[in-house]
Parts: structure tokens; C-alpha cells; sequence
């Protein structure tokens, strides 16, 4: 799971304006602005549409398998329906493993997450699950009765719990202030007699309190450019289901879901276990990855993709709450075992129970020429000092060479073009693509607007697949090196928050290794004339 950055929202919220404290950019923007130009549309997209009429026009191109490491695919979706992955070794709903690989009617793909019982929706935090693992043996212990052998366990296991004890309980107060802040929109709006109140019958309402006078204000502001709709699923109750879950779920001690599945958690060379379901209990998520990198284009639906000719993986891996490393290297075989060349992993985590396996698997996609894209992560940090799950850095040593990690950037040419959120380091992050404002596919065939790093990394995902249909004998370190050096390099400095919660100034070439925004335009024309 990439974490929220949700953790600022005080008990002054009533009086504070919520672009301060949300991490939602609710102003307008033009539609697709991640396939715009920079010079031409004065938006600082990644120039695909530019490629398409000026380099790819009467070319031939090969379909290209993207697998989406997800929490789940609607593969019903009007604008993805034709572009998902159908395994034609497999005979839909026989219920017979046709093509021997392990896994039976694995249509569109598979779901590590589910079995016949059912499929995990929440899940627990790596942290949470560590802590329960470790408090069997230390829970009761003190640093006079530990022997000399587990000392190093047992303060991993202090400095775990008391970080699960912080976090739980930073989490209860944010749900306190979210649920304090949406009781009373729910009260005004019930009073305007409306479900989505217009500007207009906002500014009619009479407040009869400080409270709906500071509500009245903030709902005002932020309508100049959303329907209420929008602005209230996207900040409030996104708000508060967060808090939510993260209190009954993913920082909750007790919970466990793993049952679901039925396999062996801590049996990591396990490989053998799950159901045909990619969608999941929440493809909001997936869905949203999967359109950005290849929602039909031109069909006069939703959104445009990045790529025109790719097959959509449909790989559950991440649930509401921290991926099991098992998970993850399971999905990663598997999409590498059915012909993917490009994997998106949009999640992440700061602790690693197995980090071994994934590398394992990490190192074989690597063997079968399958280029790895991740998202660096939405908690503006400097990933040269913060701890990020999974990397390219294998335990043993060596690194992947076949992987991007990708921060966001917004819109604009300015110092906004970091987005607040994004994760950076100058060393670890190799490009930034858009991952503000992104409008793409979610379940219902409908269409929502989210931020994240999450959305940066199937930009540059449907890049890769684009860049590989078109110049199919290019490899994925060549892919790779090809995305790298056609960046577009940004200019200005921009603000940081420093380790000590400091704020600072550094140019953007500080951020990450290129010190640029990912172009479709630069990479295909490069692409053409490489190795010539």
C-alpha cells in the first residue's frame, strides 16, 4: 500500500483552509493534461499526443503484455474491456488448469489474494504484523531477561511496537478530527435539503454557528473548481475511511484476514494458492493504474491511455492495507511466466518481512527481459534515508537493472512541479512523471480524478509498453536507458521538506537521477535511432 500523507489534520481543522491539510489538488485542469505538450499546451505532460501525429502515424506496432500489481482490475470497464489480457492456453470456467501452470481458469490473470472462502479487501500493516509475530516471544520480555543471542530482535521489537503504538494512535485522532469535520458538512448539507449542493445554494445558506460559517467558507473555496461530489468523496470520506481503516484494520493487532486464503503466510516459497477473481472486493485502485497506461484511445469514452496497443495483466496483489512480500513476489513470477514485459507496482511499504523472496523474483523477471516500474512513494520524503519496499537493491547485493522508480510531478512549470506529496533522492528515484489531478478509469465504467505517485508510475509503465510495441527488439534495460536519457530536464528549484521536518530549497535535479519529467516524444525518437 503507497501510504497517505493524512496524518496533519488537526482539531483547529473547522478554522484552516483543506488544501493546507489534505493532500488533494481540487483546481482545474485540462482533461488527458498527462498526454500534453509542453510548449504546445503550456502543461508539462509527457507529449504523447505530440508522438502520435508528428512520430508514430501509419506505423505498425505489436501488442505488449503490461501486468498491473494491484489491488484489482474491473475488467468490464467500457474504456478497458478490449485491452485486458485473456490467456488463450486457459478454457474460460472449466475449472481445470489447461495450460499446467499452476493456477486454474486464470482468464485475465489471477489474485493471490482470495480463494474459494473469498477474497482479503483490508489487510494489517507490515509494522502491525511484525509486532504480532515478535510479541509471542518478547511481549512480556524486559533487557534483563532477554538472552545476549536475541537482544538485536528484541529492540527491533521495542522500536516496532512503540511505532505501531504512535501510529495507532495518531491514526484514532485523525479519524476523531475527519469524523467531527464530515458530521458537520453532513449537518449543512442536510439543512440545504440538497445531496450536491451547488455554489450557489451554499452561498444562500445562512450559518447559524461558527462552525457552518467556517464550513460554509471552506466549501465555497473549494467549489471554485469541483462539484461537492467530488470534493467530499475525495477529500472527507476518502479522509475518514482512511483513518478507519487504519484503526479497525491495518494498525489493529487482532485483525487477521489471512484465513481468506487459506495458504501458509510464513511459507514464503509457496506459490500455489489463490483465485480467478482480478477485480477483488476494491478495483478502484487498479482500475485507475490500469486506464492510465491503456484506456482504449480515440473511442470518445473517459480518457486516453498513454499506450494504443497493450494487453492489460490483471495481477491482485496489494490489498487495502501492507502487501505480503509472498504476494508480491508470487505476482511478479507469474506475470513474468505469462509473457509480461512491463510490471507496474504502484504500492509500497516501510518495512519488509521476507525482502529475500522478492529479490528472487525481482532477479527473475529481470532474466526473462521484463522491465519493472514502482512508485517511489506519496509521504514527501528523501528515500536516500527513508525505508521504502520493495527496491532494486538486493540483500546480497547488486541492483536491479531493470527497474524505475518514479516520483510525481504536477502540471505546471513552476516551483509546484514536485508534487507536495512525492517521495524523492537523488540516487533512488530515476524519473518524475504526472501524478496530479489524473483522470482514469475506475469501477462501473466511470471515471475519477486521484493524485499519487501511484498514478506517475503506470505513466511511465504505459511509456514503456509503448516504447516496446513500437521497437518490440529493444530490451528492457534498453527501454529503460532510453526513458532515462529523453527526459525532459526541469529548471527550477522547488521545496522540499528536509529529514528534521524542515522545509528547504534545492534545484530539482536534486530529486532524482535525470533530474527530469519522462517524454513520450524525446523516448520514441530516440528509441528510432538507437544503436543505429
Amino acid at each position: 500500500m503507497i501510504k497517505k500523507n493524512m496524518s496533519n489534520f488537526s482539531s483547529r481543522m473547522l478554522g484552516m483552509s483543506l488544501l493546507m491539510i489534505i493532500p488533494f489538488m481540487s483546481f482545474a485542469q485540462k482533461p488527458n493534461w498527462q498526454n500534453l505538450d509542453l510548449k504546445a499546451d503550456s502543461t508539462f505532460g509527457i507529449s504523447t499526443q505530440r508522438a502520435y501525429t508528428e512520430l508514430l502515424k501509419g506505423k505498425k506496432s505489436t501488442k505488449v503484455i503490461v501486468a498491473v500489481l494491484d489491488g484489482g482490475v474491473d475488467i468490464n470497464h467500457e474504456d478497458l474491456k478490449s485491452v485486458i489480457w485473456i490467456n488463450k492456453k486457459e478454457k474460460a470456467g472449466n475449472g481445470k488448469d489447461d495450460d499446467k501452470n499452476g493456477y486454474v481458469d486464470d482468464i485475465n490473470g489471477w489474485n493471490f489474494l482470495g480463494s474459494n472462502k473469498g477474497s482479503i479487501n483490508y489487510e494489517t500493516l507490515e509494522l502491525t504484523r511484525l509486532v504480532r509475530r515478535d510479541s509471542a516471544k518478547f511481549g512480556k520480555a524486559d533487557a534483563t531477561s532477554v538472552p545476549a543471542s536475541d537482544l538485536t530482535a528484541f529492540e527491533a521489537y521495542q522500536k516496532n511496537k512503540a511505532e505501531l503504538d504512535k501510529e495507532l494512535a495518531e491514526a484514532k485522532e485523525g479519524l476523531e478530527n475527519y469524523s467531527a469535520i464530515k458530521s458537520a458538512i453532513d449537518d449543512l448539507v442536510k439543512k440545504l435539503g440538497k445531496d450536491k449542493p451547488t455554489v450557489e445554494d451554499i452561498q444562500a445558506f445562512k450559518p447559524s454557528s461558527d462552525i457552518e460559517t467556517n464550513i460554509q467558507r471552506i466549501l465555497l473555496q473549494q467549489l471554485k473548481n469541483t462539484t461537492f461530489d467530488e470534493f467530499y468523496n475525495a477529500q472527507i470520506l476518502a479522509g475518514y475511511e482512511h483513518f478507519k481503516s487504519q484503526v479497525d484494520y491495518n494498525l489493529n493487532l487482532d485483525y487477521d484476514p489471512r484465513s481468506i486464503v487459506g495458504d501458509d503466510p510464513n511459507n514464503s516459497k509457496e506459490k500455489f494458492y489463490g483465485n480467478n477473481d482480478v477485480a477483488g472486493p476494491d478495483a478502484r485502485h487498479g482500475s485507475h493504474v490500469a486506464g492510465i497506461i491503456g484506456a482504449v484511445r480515440n473511442n470518445d469514452l473517459g480518457i486516453d491511455g498513454i499506450a494504443d496497443n497493450v494487453a492489460i495483466m490483471a495481477v491482485r496483489s496489494t490489498p487495502n492495507g501492507d502487501e505480503r512480500d509472498k504476494d508480491v513476489a508470487n505476482s511478479i513470477r507469474y506475470a513474468a511466466d505469462n509473457g509480461a514485459k512491463v510490471i507496474n507496482m504502484s504500492f509500497g511499504k516501510s518495512y519488509s518481512w521476507d525482502k529475500a523472496i522478492v529479490d528472487e523474483a525481482v532477479k527473475y523477471a529481470v532474466s526473462k527481459d521484463v522491465l519493472i516500474v514502482h512508485a517511489a512513494g506519496n509521504d514527501n520524503e528523501n528515500l536516500e534515508v527513508a525505508k521504502n519496499y520493495p527496491n532494486p537493491n538486493y540483500e546480497n547485493g547488486g541492483t536491479a537493472t531493470s527497474w524505475i522508480t518514479v516520483g510525481a510531478s504536477g502540471p505546471a512549470n513552476d516551483e509546484t512541479i514536485k508534487a507536495s506529496f512525492s517521495n524523492y533522492g537523488k540516487n533512488t528515484v530515476d524519473v518524475f512523471a504526472p501524478g496530479v489531478n489524473i483522470n482514469s478509469t475506475v469501477p462501473g465504467s466511470k471515471y475519477e480524478k486521484l493524485n499519487g505517485t501511484s498514478m506517475a508510475s503506470p505513466v511511465v509503465a504505459g511509456l514503456a509498453g509503448l516504447i516496446r510495441s513500437y521497437y518490440p527488439k529493444l530490451t528492457a534495460i534498453e527501454v529503460k536507458d532510453i526513458i532515462m536519457k529523453s527526459v525532459v530536464k526541469v529548471e527550477q528549484n522547488v521545496t522540499i521538506k528536509d529529514n528534521d521536518d524542515t522545509t528547504k530549497t534545492v534545484p530539482f535535479s536534486d530529486l532524482c537521477v535525470t533530474g527530469g519529467i519522462v517524454n513520450a516524444y524525446n523516448a520514441l525518437k530516440l528509441a528510432s535511432e538507437y544503436k543505429k
